[in-house]
């Protein structure tokens, strides 16, 4: 086994090892890298190297496909003089030290769960595909699992065409971006919030000349819980002339103690034009924000500002969808079920002790339960569903501008009313409670393909998508923006 005999390996674009017997075709997969990667094991004798092809359009993603007899191969990598094996994969110790394992089958319901560890390998029998797996020597039950092979692929096509895009993709060919000074009243901010359909804006400081942060959802949720607490600093008088900027330094002695320290003022987290989609997209996973002002500046010190765009999650994934929809074979997960990726949060299984319940309320649950897990769970929308967790609308936290209009907010209590009576004051007077209008509520079936869940989330103000039983529409999963990029770019 451990004789280079490389240069002697047959090319194993597809190459048959098993001379005699039934064979099934199998594919072998290095998804880390190298110049010259070859496999071998034990359909070889160890003997004979396997040469592996890199996948085209993604020169770090190596293949082989051989034509196996059904059983147990033993098997191990050759990368650039070295052998390897690949540690996400089932291994076992033996005479040639670590390898891997997997267990071939010819029965067709021999396929992989979801849930279920163990070996992922694609196996191709003429035009149908599926995936085997052998957990503690006995073949898995399930929904066939997207392969490692096409994951790593459309990372690596994602990422490039991310990195190749900049900012100025972003910008539409015409539009306006509304800006509220700091010294505006907080009470007004909001109102202008609710009246042009805003969920953030960001803050200019005419003093300094620089935008200094965001007004978003999340500062009247916090104002509002202000003024609902015993003894609060913040009464609805002052919310008349208080400004933003005194709400912000008042959030920060509030909300800002870590350790015992005050924490700093921080910086606006933005972007340029020239930065690249990935960059940005980074910008806002790694800040846990929403939006990403887009300011340019022609002076070398950041003077006159100019405010261009606020980048989002789902204005980027739009893009992505409008390059690669018309060619999804260059993305082979686009066209895959999203149950078969490993990606958002599902109801778990009956006796799962590590899955955690998804968040969900009824209709006649307080509004405060529903602010407080907002900012609890950090999510931007829970479902809102009936006894038998069927979804009836959903409730984000952009919903709780509509508190401004009629000054609402100035005589209810959160603890009194219900999340039906909130939705109903950001809906028309006709509309029956439950009826999915607009982009209220986005919902897909487990066996929607991944293209139609991106194609809803590039929606603007669409934040997650709720997986829903066909029929019955019972809440069965959420796919969020960040759980899609998060996925796409393997943070």
């Amino acid at each position: 086994m451990f004789s280079h005999g490389a240069d002697s390996a047959h090319d194993a674009g597809g190459v048959g090892v098993s001379s005699a017997g039934a064979t099934v075709p199998a594919r072998f997969v290095w998804p880390y890298g190298g110049k010259r990667v070859f496999v071998s094991g034990s359909f070889t004798r160890w003997s004979e190297h396997l040469q592996m092809s890199p996948v085209e359009g993604c020169p770090t993603v190596f293949q082989a496909i051989c034509s196996l007899s059904p059983g147990m191969h033993q098997y191990k990598f050759f990368v650039d003089g070295e052998w390897r094996h690949d540690e996400r994969q089932p291994t076992i110790s033996g005479e040639y030290g670590i390898v891997n394992t997997v267990y071939l089958t010819r029965e067709i319901n021999s396929v992989l769960s979801p849930s279920t560890p163990g070996t992922r390998m694609d196996v191709d029998n003429e035009n149908f595909q599926r995936t085997v797996t052998l957990s503690d020597g006995n073949i898995q039950d399930g929904t066939p699992r997207v392969s490692e092979a096409a994951i790593q692929i459309s990372r690596c096509r994602v990422s490039e065409f991310l990195s190749l895009h900049t900012g100025y993709d972003l910008l539409p060919d015409s539009g306006k971006v509304i800006a509220l000074d700091i010294n505006l009243p907080v009470k007004q901010s909001f109102h202008i919030l609710h009246e042009q359909g805003i969920p953030v804006a960001p803050l200019w400081d005419s003093f300094r000349g620089q935008f200094v942060g965001l007004l978003s959802p999340l500062d009247f949720i916090l104002i509002l819980k202000e003024l609902e607490t015993h003894g609060s600093n913040l009464t609805e008088e002052q919310l008349e002339t208080h400004t933003i900027s005194a709400w912000k330094e008042a959030k920060r002695q509030t909300y800002g103690r870590h350790d015992g320290q005050w924490r700093p003022h921080q910086p606006l987290v933005h972007a340029t034009p020239y930065e690249s989609l990935r960059d940005i997209a980074l910008k806002i996973l790694q800040n846990g924000i929403s939006t990403v002002p887009v300011i340019y500046s022609s002076s070398s010190d950041g003077s006159f500002p100019q405010l261009l765009h606020l980048a989002s999650l789902s204005g980027i994934l739009k893009c992505i969808c409008r390059y690669f929809k018309n060619s999804t074979g260059n993305l082979p997960i686009l066209n895959q079920p999203v149950c078969t990726i490993p990606l958002g949060s599902w109801v778990p299984k009956i006796g799962d002790p590590n899955s955690r319940p998804l968040a969900m309320l009824r209709p006649h649950a307080s509004l405060s339960s529903a602010l407080n897990m907002l900012v609890q769970a950090g999510v931007s929308s829970i479902p809102i569903v009936d006894e038998n967790d069927s979804l009836l609308d959903t409730y984000s936290r952009s919903d709780i501008t509509a508190l401004a209009k009629d000054k609402v907010y100035t005589h209810v209590r959160l603890e009194e009313m219900t999340i039906h009576q909130a939705l109903q004051l950001g809906q028309d007077a006709n509309t029956p409670f439950g009826f999915f209008n607009g982009q209220r509520c986005q919902m897909c079936l487990r066996s929607d393909p991944l293209l139609k869940v991106m194609e809803r989330l590039s929606n603007p103000g669409v934040r997650r998508v709720f997986i829903v039983e066909a029929g019955s529409k019972r809440v069965e999963g959420i796919i969020s923006l960040s759980d899609i990029f998060k996925f796409l770019l393997s943070l």
